[in-house]
């Protein structure tokens, strides 16, 4: 790097991407400067700030092509998974065979934010009788119908059952229009009854074996269909080395969290850590490249960790962030209003844990299906927060609400009362829209609240 870690405007990556050059930057086949993309409609960029190392322009270039790389598997033959809802099983099982790529077409719901609402999605979304009252992953449908985003898939899979009810019929809705979709079922996670035999998860949680057999057997589908799509056998072999390379980047993700949330000074901003872990569920449309993606933050990181160098100030508060956030732009203002995001559960944490690899491959993704956090007692995902939330040394929670999405209406509620009496710490509940700018003034006074009581906590435990 030619100058110190810190987060700059992308007029100032405009002048640093020069300097890389010239100093011998080598890039990936995709690589090239931030800029063009705004070209290619993506306008938020314009107003967010970035880290300025050569692996977070990796990471952001790699983010950004993933249409780009959609289309050219497509145009090699390869066959084209849309795996939905369960966020880190079929994935795996789809990139075991060399002739599949998966992607999820969910992530349509940043288009809104990044393209900054210049897209059709939510206007179609809406004559569709999907309007604001959903989620803004409502975005997926309108992404289907004007097919500007995506190559439209040769298999759609959805998991259902234990799953958001707003997902649920945007995706009864998509099926509707004509999208012939796999539906395979994740039962809600229960407490084993006394008599019953039980699977301690990866994670933690307990399910009854029951459900392990059941969920495997849906996987046992889904692999079925996946081997008709890619027109020879997934043989275990291929699945155990598909979960191998899984926990390979597994691996690199858990250490770059762990270094990053844990080190005396932040050595990476929020938002690039939002979009590494997004990486995480489906690997951005190729597994190999995600590895290297994240080898190389892991490595940037680790040097500034070992300098005792970082992007925010060493007093920054420290907040563990619950839930992604339909705004980009939000995660660089906690940082502006004096935090720092130190630990996050964003919905699919089960992503983040080693997938059992002594196990039969279907046995190993069944437990991670539900393992889900999503899919058991709210009450449940808020015992895994309050663990990692203390683990890391947060000060505070902050639970981002996501417009119109059922599961938030109740759950923040839940979650926020056994955190407060769990572990003492203040909670914010904060609704993320897809474009903030408008409420940014009222958003910074509530989360410039949580800071200074964080602060004043600091204050009166130093004068015991």
């Amino acid at each position: 790097m030619l100058e110190a870690p810190k987060r700059i405007s992308l007029d100032e990556w405009d002048a640093l991407y020069a300097e890389l050059i010239v100093a011998g930057l080598n890039e990936p086949s995709y690589g090239g400067p931030l800029r063009r993309h705004v070209t290619d409609g993506d306008y938020r960029l314009l107003k967010l700030q970035f880290d300025n190392s050569a692996a977070a322009l990796r990471l952001w270039n790699f983010l950004l092509t993933e249409e780009d790389r959609l289309h050219k598997a497509r145009a090699a033959g390869q066959k084209i998974i849309g795996t939905m809802k369960d966020l880190g099983t079929v994935p795996v099982m789809a990139f075991a065979s060399p002739r599949l790529t998966a992607f999820y077409p969910d992530g349509a719901w940043w288009l809104p934010c990044v393209m900054e609402m210049s897209t059709s999605d939510l206007a179609i979304a809406d004559q569709l009788g999907i309007d604001e009252s959903f989620c803004p992953v409502r975005a997926m449908l309108g992404a289907f119908v004007n097919g500007e985003h995506f190559p439209v898939p040769d298999l759609l899979v959805c998991s259902a059952g234990a799953v958001c009810d707003d997902f649920s019929a945007i995706a009864q809705r998509l099926e509707g229009l004509g999208h012939s979709i796999l539906w395979w079922e994740v039962p809600h996670r229960r407490v084993p009854d006394a008599d019953e035999e039980r699977v301690k998860l990866p994670g933690g949680f307990i399910a009854p074996r029951s459900q392990v057999r059941w969920v495997k057997s849906e996987l046992e589908r889904v692999l079925y269909a996946l081997q008709g799509i890619a027109g020879e056998p997934i043989t275990e072999e291929l699945l155990s080395h598909g979960i191998r390379s899984a926990n390979r980047a597994r691996t690199a993700l858990r250490e770059l969290r762990q270094l990053a949330y844990s080190a005396p000074v932040c050595p990476l901003p929020a938002l690039e850590m939002l979009i590494a872990e997004m990486l995480i569920i489906h690997f951005c449309s190729d597994r190999e490249e995600t590895i290297l993606v994240l080898e190389e933050l892991l490595a940037e990181v680790r040097e500034r960790v070992k300098n005792g160098v970082g992007v925010l100030p060493l007093n920054n508060a420290r907040i563990f962030w619950v839930n992604p956030v339909a705004d980009l732009r939000i995660m660089n203002a906690l940082e502006n209003f004096g935090g720092r995001v130190c630990g996050t559960e964003y919905l699919f944490c089960h992503a983040l844990d080693p997938i059992p690899e002594n196990l039969d491959p279907l046995e190993a993704l069944a437990q991670m299906a539900l393992a889900d956090p999503m899919v058991g007692p709210a009450a449940q995902r808020a015992e895994r927060i309050c663990r990692d939330a203390q683990a890391f040394g947060a000060e505070a929670v902050l639970i981002s609400r996501i417009p119109g999405a059922s599961h938030c209406a109740t759950e923040g509620g839940v979650m926020r009362d056994i955190i407060e009496v769990r572990l003492g710490l203040p909670v914010l509940e904060l609704e993320t829209p897809p474009l903030c700018d408008a409420l940014l003034p009222s958003m910074r006074t509530r989360m410039e609240a949580l800071i200074e009581t964080v602060k004043e906590r600091r204050g009166n435990e130093n004068k015991v």
